[in-house]
């Protein structure tokens, strides 16, 4: 039986979850919550946002490298489009800088929230924007890397 239509709408699917999900936090949310919110409030906002959004992208991330590492070795890894290994490269960097991400600057935003150290919060929060706004354009990198590819 044929898997690959079912490895591409998981490994699609994913990507969709990630980086769509970075795209909205990133370019609608956070401006919106910077407008209305006072920082308690919007700190408690992104804490209970990031709850519910990492562990989807955890999943997200799981689906895309395991479909990604399926496909890459049925195809044989040197046999491989050279695109293919850029977006695995690019993948992977998204996924390290995903993992510190939920290490040390969202542990430390739970940390604040709980505390009511908005200052620490706001400094929690405005590392994981950088890192997220990072993780976006490599995203936006890869999903070009990956439809113009085999073009370029």
């Amino acid at each position: 039986m044929n898997f690959t239509p079912l490895l591409v709408f998981l490994h699609v699917s994913g990507v969709v979850v990630w980086v769509g999900g970075m795209f909205f936090a990133y370019t609608c949310l956070r401006p919106a919550a910077v407008d209305v919110l006072e920082p308690p409030f919007r700190l408690k906002l992104w804490k209970r946002v990031f709850d519910r959004f990492f562990p989807l992208v955890g999943v997200a991330v799981a689906f895309i490298l395991v479909s990604g590492v399926v496909m890459l070795a049925r195809a044989g890894f040197a046999q491989a489009p050279l695109h293919w290994h850029v977006m695995f490269a690019l993948g992977l960097v998204m996924t390290a800088v995903y993992a510190g991400i939920v290490a040390v600057p969202f542990r430390l935003l739970g940390e604040a929230v709980a505390a009511s150290n908005w200052p620490a919060g706001g400094n929690a929060l405005g590392s994981i924007r950088k890192l997220v706004g990072f993780n976006l354009i490599v995203g936006f990198v890869t999903i070009a890397v990956a439809t113009l590819g085999r073009w370029l």
